[in-house]
């Protein structure tokens, strides 16, 4: 699932924009450009119901993926595609991103598992990623933010697969985490479906955030590397949000309940995220 992906925008599969992680075409966002945002995001959400329907055969998924693609290039297809190509005025740079997330979900329609942190990372290539370009692209911003920016993604979709690893194997038969780090313990997926990890499986949980931490290390410039003020502050707020969401998940355990901010939690994080923002140089 791209939830998380849609992180920066906003976390990425059957959640309404309310019961996301992170703020949908957030307030700290020019006005001017919500309409672009939003309308990526529900293209985002529907490729992901569709990727997630548990109702369709993988034929079936892949060819209403593929009609969501046709639809980007203009022609007749899904409404939320028509819309996202209206919204962005037919620009190719940025409809590149939707097509790039659908490679994302073309592979959840036909594997549910990442043999390694390798192939964990190549499936943010495709389902993270282009989420934090498309808003830069969308401000205007150059290439210099895209790398940091990949990796504050790829640290979104990979704690919200924490977040919902027993979820994602309980209804869809979904494993996120690592195989090959599961095996080494001497688990499989069935240990997900556990009511409480187990101390091996916590030892994985905790290695796969060591590699998450590395990733928020990597993104940690990103606010410095954007123009924009706006796109800035959510910039270094989204970040903010991560740090503390991979804190939680080391102190609280994912299968016995969803790990998440809470209200106070999530307003004192803008505050510091904001703080920070205005701390460091343009």
């Amino acid at each position: 699932m791209t939830r998380a992906a849609a992180a920066t925008l906003p976390a990425t599969t059957g959640k309404t924009a309310g019961a996301e992680n992170f703020p949908v075409a957030s307030l700290l966002l020019r006005p001017a450009l919500r309409r672009q945002v939003m309308a990526f995001y529900r293209f985002a959400r529907h490729a992901d119901d569709v990727a997630d329907d548990p109702s369709l055969l993988p034929e079936d998924k892949l060819a209403r993926l593929a009609a969501l693609e046709a639809g980007l290039g203009g022609a007749p297809g899904p409404a939320v595609a028509a819309d996202l190509r209206d919204a962005l005025d037919g620009d190719p740079r940025l409809l590149a991103h939707a097509e790039q997330l659908l490679q994302a979900f073309r592979r959840d329609a036909l594997i549910g598992h990442c043999r390694d942190w390798g192939d964990l990372m190549a499936y943010c290539r495709f389902s993270a990623a282009p989420v934090g370009r498309f808003l830069l692209d969308l401000h205007g911003e150059d290439g210099s933010a895209h790398a940091a920016a990949d990796s504050l993604c790829a640290a979104l979709q990979i704690l919200n697969h924490l977040q919902d690893c027993a979820v994602d194997y309980r209804s869809l038969g979904r494993v996120y985490l690592p195989l090959d780090r599961l095996l080494q313990a001497g688990l499989d997926g069935r240990d997900l479906a556990l009511e409480a990890a187990t101390p091996a499986l916590r030892h994985v949980l905790d290695q796969v955030l060591d590699q998450v931490d590395g990733l928020l290390e990597q993104a940690r410039p990103l606010p410095v590397l954007i123009a924009d003020l706006r796109l800035r502050l959510e910039a270094s707020v989204t970040l903010a949000m991560a740090e503390r969401l991979a804190l939680l998940l080391r102190r609280h355990d994912p299968l016995a309940g969803r790990v998440a901010l809470s209200p106070l939690c999530t307003a004192e994080t803008v505050l510091i995220g904001l703080f920070r923002a205005f701390l460091r140089p343009a």
